[in-house]
């Protein structure tokens, strides 16, 4: 920025700066004071004389005590000339915050843990919230399979990647809650062509047209929303998401497979070439922390999971590999599955071992919200450890539920526990 700008008329900040000059000045003059420069005793001694002319009183201090006094007002001045424009920075621009707060809390998350999360619906957006509180070093990859509602919709008629799980990460990752996140989330309900549609899944489209590349398209959004981080579609090439029951039975499409009910042999991806982008594959290199989970076990996670590249660049990773294991069991994909269920069910899509950790919830919810859950199909998943140990696993144990009427993982708490590992 150009100095001429803080000069600029009706700024409010240009006295502070001529009371810090001042102040500036001051203490160069008490520090050369008492270390007897030829110079400034030479100035005092003619302000003395001024003095004596004026008012016939010839004042004497030794150089010492003017020192102290001289140094002690530029104190005052520089300290008084600091807060003031530290205030007027505060008001005009950091109005929810303290400054000094907002530089000290974005150095602190500039240093903390390079963490890859992984993942798609509720699940993933719920875990950025809480992990956003201890870095900026975040990097959400992002299942793109969705082809229902919104997503859907843009995804068939522009030829585009579903932008709505992408969405829910950028907002989970905003720097602060500001009208611009409800905008986005903002969804139109009134009759016409928008009906269903979410803002934020409209600007993501519109912006991928103008830039003519939908990952870029995401990053810009991104800046936006002033997000924590960075959010990644696993793969930028046009994927459906399969189902094979055990009936043998099949249906294609993410949002029709928990539709039928049945109980789910295998996920696969068509076509099943596509392959993990390179920044998604560069950022699992460099993470601290992977951590894949919470979310809908067959249409969020294994899906990531099975892009061609994923599983490699995890496994070569130095980071520790975390799965978080849902809390409720979820109707048409995981009905009467335990964590290691969960575990088993991505080991037998992927071929191998590769998480370190697992994280299980330990405590409940009251019986009315239970019963409220029991009625859709949804139950707790049982954490069983004597299964789980089989896996040669770290086991993770928290109470990590959030109060309230959902039943679902807190994000401050399921945060805390991930940094500890």
């Amino acid at each position: 920025m150009k100095i001429y700008k803080w000069l600029s008329p009706g700024l409010g900040i240009k006295r502070w700066f001529i009371i810090g000059i001042i102040g500036l000045l001051l203490l160069s003059t008490g520090v050369a004071l008492l270390l007897n420069i030829n110079i400034v005793n030479y100035l005092i001694k003619m302000i003395h004389i001024i003095v004596y002319k004026l008012s016939g009183y010839l004042p004497y201090y030794s150089n010492f005590v003017l020192g102290i006094v001289v140094i002690l007002l530029s104190l005052v001045l520089l300290t008084y000339a600091g807060n003031r424009f530290i205030e007027k920075l505060n008001k005009e621009i950091y109005k929810d915050d303290d400054f000094v707060n907002v530089l000290y809390k974005k150095n602190q998350l500039q240093k903390g843990p390079n963490i890859a999360a992984m993942g798609g619906g509720t699940g993933l957006s719920n875990l950025l919230r809480g992990l956003k509180e201890y870095s900026s070093n975040i990097t959400a990859v992002v299942t793109v399979a969705d082809n229902g509602g919104s997503s859907g919709k843009l995804r068939d008629e522009l030829n585009i990647l579903p932008p709505g799980d992408i969405r829910n990460c950028l907002v989970a990752l905003a720097d602060q809650e500001t009208l611009m996140e409800d905008l986005f989330q903002y969804r139109f309900y009134k009759e016409g062509d928008l009906r269903g549609h979410s803002f934020g899944n409209l600007y993501i489209a519109a912006m991928s047209e103008v830039l003519g590349d939908f990952e870029e398209a995401v990053e810009e959004s991104s800046k936006v929303l002033a997000i924590r981080g960075k959010v990644l579609p696993s793969t930028n090439q046009n994927v459906n998401l399969g189902a094979v029951y055990v009936d043998k039975s099949s249906v294609i499409g993410e949002s029709a497979i928990p539709n039928l009910n049945k109980k789910i042999e295998k996920v696969y991806l068509k076509p099943g070439s596509v392959s993990i982008t390179q920044n998604t594959r560069r950022q699992l290199l460099q993470a601290d922390y992977i951590v894949v989970g919470p979310g809908s076990l067959y249409t969020s996670l294994i899906p990531n999971l099975l892009i061609q590249g994923m599983v490699d660049a995890i496994k070569i990773s130095d980071a520790k590999k975390i799965f978080i294991t849902n809390v409720m069991t979820q109707p048409g994909e995981t009905t009467g599955y335990s964590a290691a269920d969960h575990l088993q069910a991505v080991y037998d899509h992927i071929g191998e071992q590769i998480f370190d950790y697992i994280i299980v919830n330990q405590n409940g919810s009251s019986q009315r919200i239970l019963n409220k859950y029991a009625k859709e199909g949804a139950y707790p998943v049982e954490n069983d450890t004597s299964r789980l140990k089989d896996f040669k696993i770290n086991i993770v144990e928290g109470k990590l539920l959030k109060t309230g009427d959902l039943i679902r993982h807190d994000p401050q708490k399921l945060a805390d526990i991930i940094v500890q590992i």
